[in-house]
Formats: C-alpha cells, structure tokens, sequence
C-alpha cells in the first residue's frame, strides 16, 4: 500500500507513466468504466474545495466505483475533538482509498501513517497539493507534447501559493527548463524552494514584479489568485489582491502558442475577455484534473 503525499515521491518515470495513463483514459473511456467496481473512495474534506473534490468523486464515478465522505470539518467528528489519526483508522474500515484536504501542513502525511488504505494528499494548507501539479503536468504535456525545454511564468502569489511550489518541485526534475518568477515584493517565492530545487539543480530563472517584462519569453503562462485566507492581516491583502490582472491587452507581446494554465477558483487575475483566446487552457485543465486522479486511483489500487 502507497499513499501520495508528496509530489516528490514520485519518479519522473512514475509521473511519465500516469500521464500515458491519463491520455489512454481519454482516449478509450469504455475499457475503465468498471476498473474499480465495488471499491470505494472516501473524500474527507476538512477545507472548502470545488474542482478537487467533485473531479476526484467523478474520477472515481467513471471507473465504475462508490464516494463516500464529507465537504468541510463542521460535518465531521472532528468537530467534537477527533483527531485526523482516528478519522482514517475508522474511515479505513469503509473505504479502499481516501482523498484527504486539510487545513494543517502534514496533516495528510499524519494520516497516511495511521491509515490502512492508500492516502492521496488533496491540499494541506499552504504546503503541499501533488494532484493538482499531476494536473498541471498532464495541462503541459498535451498542449505542449513536451514536459522539457520549456519557459515557465508563475504569476501572482508565489509565497503561499502551493500549486505553485509543487508545480516547480515537479518540473525542475526535466530538462532545459526555465522559470520566470512574477510577483509583489510580499509575495516572492520562498527563499527555501529557490535554494534547494532552482539553485542546487543550476536552473535558470529570473525573479521580477512585471509581467511585461518577460511575457514575450513564455511558453506556459501558470496564473495564481492572491488567496485571503493564507493572510493574517485583511489590509495585506486588499492591497495586493489586484497585483496582477491578465487582459487581452497585456497578451498582445505573448507567443502564438503560449498556454495560460491556472489551478482555479478565478477571483479576477484573469479577465473573462481573455476566456475567448485560445491560448487559455484553464478550463481544460480542470477536466485533466478528473482523468489524471482516475490514473492515480487506479495505480494506487494497483488494478491498473
């Protein structure tokens, strides 16, 4: 039994494998309808989410399995004091894999200690999200063909934003890449992630507070929203929320191929003019959310 916590458990040969697996799933939907007939997933949400929740409940839908679980903490035990360790000890009894969100860094990590069935980190705070860069790595192979040799810009908040640490964890792993970092002073990228992963694998990157400045060099455009809930301080963030806005206008120096990804929900970083271009690939790539979850539930089941 394997849980995925980490983005970085998995080799570049594993995420090229569930890849392959994800484009097989799209392209002969039938041969998966029944793959995880009589298993069930259980989503224990202790943090609001849309997109993770329901594409990881209609992955496990499509191959033909159950869902069982709860949407936020209030509609758990945990509201009476359980701890995380207790709810999978029980939860394992009920189902055969669980997709964990949690507010707390490592509280998946803790759970997959204690349970009997595999653990799939949906989210724990501002740490850690590996579906989403799964989905992310799925987004840039299909448009792309290519997970190398690529100019990467991650815009907006890149201090808390999560999709983004693990987005770079991942692609720093193939070659010829090179990442451009967009954001307020207040918002940069941890010192940490540019130490241990950009500067220990010699990667290149510049670091800026203007998109302009390098839009013409892009080959992905990775957008992030400014998120209140990982402020202390209300003024912090209404001061920076509108920091970057993309427009149709401010697309007019981008590459012909460029892909605009964003791990959604949309607050207004990204005009809805701009849903028309057809270098947005955001909506896309919350259907590629569903069919790489589908690939990784039935690894992790091992009826793959």
């Amino acid at each position: 039994m394997r849980s995925l916590i980490d983005i970085q458990q998995l080799s570049v040969e594993e995420i090229d494998e569930l890849i392959a697996l994800a484009n097989d799933i799209i392209a002969h939907p039938d041969d998966y309808r029944e793959k995880c007939r009589y298993k069930k997933l259980a989503t224990l949400f202790f943090e609001p989410s849309t997109r993770t929740r329901l594409s990881f409940e209609a992955a496990m839908y499509e191959l033909g399995g159950q869902v069982l679980g709860f949407s936020e903490a209030q509609s758990s035990s945990a509201a009476k004091g359980e701890s995380v360790s207790d709810t999978v000890r029980v939860v394992s009894g009920y189902a055969d894999i669980i997709a964990m969100r949690h507010p707390k860094e490592g509280a998946p990590l803790v759970a997959s200690m204690a349970a009997t069935v595999p653990v799939i980190n949906a989210g724990d705070g501002g740490h850690l999200h590996p579906t989403q860069t799964l989905t992310d790595l799925l987004t840039i192979s299909r448009e792309k063909g290519r997970l190398n040799d690529l100019t990467i810009g991650v815009c907006g908040d890149l201090k808390f934003g999560r999709t983004v640490h693990s987005l770079i964890a991942a692609m720093a792993r193939y070659k010829g890449m090179r990442f451009a970092l967009i954001s307020p002073e207040e918002l940069k990228l941890p010192s940490y992630i540019k130490k241990e992963i950009l500067q220990q694998k010699h990667i290149d990157y510049v670091q800026t507070t203007d998109l302009a400045s390098v839009m013409g060099e892009l080959d992905i455009l990775y957008m992030t929203r400014v998120q209140r809930e990982r402020f202390f301080n209300e003024e912090d963030y209404l001061r920076l929320k509108d920091s970057y806005i993309l427009t149709p206008e401010k697309l007019q120096t981008a590459k012909a191929d460029l892909s605009i990804l964003h791990p959604l929900p949309r607050v207004n970083e990204i005009s809805t003019a701009v849903d028309a271009d057809p270098r947005a690939c955001y909506f896309k790539q919350a259907l590629y959310g569903k069919y790489i979850r589908m690939a990784l539930i039935l690894k992790l089941l091992e009826v793959a």
